[in-house]
């Protein structure tokens, strides 16, 4: 395999993700129900087409999930959040005015169409916007949003390299975009708003929670 950053990965294909073509193959197969790997600015995500309920279901089988547990989604911009949600809170409006594209993924309820898989049975999907510039080409090409799951095995360590992909799941996988090494460390930090607009912090990471306060009471 080439280490070289830049590069499309799959069973037998190797060429530029800086090629429109790369982009195309990656977008035909999400339209055909595949399953890719990408990176985002934490880790690499496993991406299908979030109402795709059959490639769901793959994305849970390979991942070893959880059917409970749900998977976050990208969306290339605010305007695709209705796509998946039922309503906009304000609060979350006025968090993701602030904070997209960024690691913070904020938690919504779920339009009723929503597969239960997506949402983990919950009828809550956690959405956030990647300043990832190869996650963000990836989202644009395609047209609407995307799953981003961790590219692991359910327990194991997320992925930060393309080759981790790989090493993880071979020939399971359709297609990975190499974006290089990703930072790792802290994932995108979850938050979500009780029926009174009052923040929780479902789970910490790259974003304070104490900092996602302060931009609220900011008025």
């Amino acid at each position: 395999m080439d280490n070289r950053t830049g590069l499309l990965i799959s069973r037998a294909l190797l060429c530029s993700a800086s090629d429109p073509a790369a982009l195309d193959q990656a977008t035909h197969l999400l339209d055909q129900g595949g399953l890719i790997a990408f990176p985002t600015e934490t880790y690499y995500g496993l991406g299908v087409d979030p109402f795709n309920a059959e490639a769901l279901e793959r994305l849970f089988a390979m991942k070893q999930r959880q059917p409970d547990k749900a998977v976050l989604v990208l969306v290339a911009e605010q305007a695709q959040v209705v796509q998946l949600a039922a309503e906009v809170p304000a609060v979350l409006q006025k968090l993701m005015n602030h904070f997209w594209p960024g690691p913070l993924t904020l938690v919504f309820p779920g339009r009723t169409s929503l597969p239960a898989l997506l949402t983990g049975g919950t009828g809550n999907i956690g959405i956030r916007h990647s300043p990832h510039p190869l996650a963000s080409r990836l989202l644009h090409s395609f047209g609407g949003p995307i799953t981003a799951t961790s590219a692991n095995r359910s327990g194991a360590p997320p992925a930060t390299t393309a080759a981790e992909v790989l090493d993880s799941f071979g020939a399971e996988i359709d297609l990975i975009l190499d974006g290089g090494t990703t930072p790792g460390g802290a994932g995108s930090t979850l938050v979500g708003c009780d029926q009174d607009e009052q923040l929780c912090c479902l789970r910490e990471g790259v974003v304070a929670f104490g900092d996602v306060l302060r931009v609220v009471l900011k008025g």
